[in-house]
């Protein structure tokens, strides 16, 4: 089960990869700073994936004007996932869950997706600058996408 809104968001930091090369991804640090939009997805290269991910990119401004900073989680190696940011043109931070002990954290971990093992499944939490969760949704299927309306609406009661 997907932590709830009041709850204390679990700290993580994995690691991201562009062209400066690996670097930290740690929700703490936004402690105090900005809020936080997690986005958890199965994996890049797929099509749901991609679209949600440029769409975001496209519309990172309005998150940013809201005081958050995006960060896209999937258990991908970091390699993989530049490499996909890069051939799509993503520019959202993707951190690399590759020990899925983020997912599990949060209560996103699907055991396994049509046989390709255990993934994260598609979900969104807006976590505010003291680090508690405000927003908490999983979407009902990997092929559903997390309703960016509410994320909004919950970030602007935060700004």
């Amino acid at each position: 089960m997907a932590i709830t809104v009041g709850s204390k968001a679990p700290d993580f930091s994995l690691k991201s990869k562009n062209a400066a090369g690996l670097s930290d991804v740690i929700l703490s640090k936004n402690a105090g700073v900005k809020n936080t939009v997690i986005l958890f997805f199965p994996l890049a290269f797929t099509g749901v994936c991609t679209t949600e991910m440029c769409e975001i990119s496209a519309g990172l401004g309005q998150y940013s004007d809201l005081n958050a900073d995006v960060i896209a989680i999937s258990v991908d190696s970091p390699f993989a996932q530049e490499a996909w940011a890069q051939k799509e043109k993503i520019s959202i931070t993707l951190a690399s869950d590759l020990n899925k002990k983020t997912a599990e954290a949060y209560g996103v971990l699907l055991p396994d997706l049509v046989g390709l093992g255990a993934v994260s499944a598609r979900a969104a939490f807006v976590v505010d600058k003291a680090g508690v969760v405000r927003y908490s949704e999983v979407t009902p299927t990997v092929k559903d996408l997390p309703n960016f309306t509410a994320v909004k609406q919950a970030l602007a009661g935060l700004v």
